[in-house]
């Protein structure tokens, strides 16, 4: 990855998802036009080519960036868009921001077009066995590791699952939680039960915590 060239998309074809909410029990299908996810989450290296800032608690250039709040995620895709000539996808506003959809520049995924990729194609609670495709609590010496180092999906994409949470555009629950932004895919400290396809987590957009990255996303146009 660099900021001239930008990183690593893959293209992810067009599909339908099944999203599902535990506290109202509801379950809901959403169709998928093709779109584009970065192989990897974003490195510590390449956070720090862009912002000037190394915000992360362990320190490596091939580690996943954490430690970045959901607003820190979305200035860095407007940051990577300006620099790459691409329109940006944010206007922010305090702790909230306005996406253009129209935008053909870097931003997060929504849950869905992160589960739908996830998956690639399958239909388990995970794209393969866990201790091949993923580093979580039970092989990961409570610890990060460097991304990429583990199997990638049948997509070609890396780390969906373990290493770190990636934020996701999306709301976790408006009613019950305000602006809490939705995680996806499980951490280095995670248990098993946590690195599914269909986990969900939640937190502030403000916070900053150890385990929580990014991954890039693009529309195609």
């Amino acid at each position: 990855m660099d900021a001239e060239a930008g990183p690593a998309m893959l293209a992810v074809p067009p599909g339908v998802v099944l999203l599902a909410d535990r506290r109202t029990q509801r379950r809901w299908p959403v169709g998928l036009a093709p779109y584009e996810l970065a192989a990897v989450p974003v490195t510590q290296a390449f956070y720090a080519e862009l912002t000037g800032q190394r915000p992360s608690t362990a320190t490596g250039d091939r580690l996943p960036v954490e430690g970045i709040s959901w607003l820190d995620a979305v200035r860095f895709c407007n940051t990577l868009s300006e620099r790459s000539g691409l329109t940006p996808a944010y206007h922010l506003d305090g702790e909230s921001a306005e996406w253009n959809e129209t935008s053909d520049g870097y931003r997060l995924p929504t849950e869905a077009e992160w589960e739908h990729a996830c998956r690639a194609g399958t239909t388990g609670p995970r794209y393969g066995a866990l201790d091949e495709i993923a580093w979580y609590r039970g092989n990961s010496q409570e610890r990060l590791h460097e991304v990429g180092g583990k199997e990638p999906n049948a997509w070609g994409l890396y780390d969906m699952l373990g290493n770190v949470w990636e934020w996701c555009w999306d709301l976790y629950d408006p009613v019950a939680y305000g602006n809490y932004r939705v995680l996806r895919g499980g951490g280095w400290f995670d248990e098993h039960w946590s690195c599914r396809a269909s986990v969900r987590r939640r937190s502030h957009p403000t916070y900053r915590i150890d385990d929580v990255g990014l991954r890039l996303a693009r529309t195609l146009r």
